[in-house]
């Protein structure tokens, strides 16, 4: 299913011609609205995604806060168990947490949906952007202020 080699143990493989290591994975689980585990090189990974940040529905210490079980249902709409998904890292491959750390793109017949934008875009995130992981950074937070200046998502309903 995966093809070429990992530089990191754990991370995906392949890449294309501007060094971006690109891949697929397998949806097992959404776990929250950023976070995903997946199978990636026939392991099954805690994925958080790239770029953005949603309300909280799981954490170990913060109530379930404003818009966190919306932005979690649209996760799992968007990426239903099972399905096989494009994954791209970027310069950091986890987080402090063991995570890898990933853009996620729904490749279709005709089309591809950039999951991590597409949340942002329809209010069910906020773009979080941390050096170096900046590949994406400026359509994230073009996306969250248009979100914002519309009253889409949680810009609506949280205050």
């Amino acid at each position: 299913m995966m093809t070429g080699c990992s530089s990191v143990p754990g991370t995906p493989s392949g890449s294309d011609a501007d060094g971006l290591v690109v891949s697929r994975a397998i949806v097992e689980e959404v776990v929250d609205g950023d976070t995903v585990r997946m199978r990636v090189d026939g392991d099954v990974e805690s994925v958080r995604l790239l770029g953005i940040d949603t309300p909280e529905t799981r954490h170990p210490t913060k109530p379930v806060e404003c818009f966190g079980p919306q932005a979690s249902a649209a996760l799992g709409a968007l990426l239903p168990e099972g399905m096989q998904v494009r994954i791209e890292r970027d310069i950091e491959s986890r987080d402090a947490y063991g995570r890898l750390l990933l853009y996620v793109f729904v490749v279709g017949p005709t089309s591809e949906v950039f999951v991590n934008l597409a949340l942002v875009r329809h209010g069910f995130a906020r773009s979080l952007i941390i050096e170096p992981n900046v590949r994406y950074a400026e359509s994230l937070v073009n996306a969250a202020f248009d979100a914002q200046r519309n009253a889409r998502g949680l810009w609506r309903y949280c205050k």
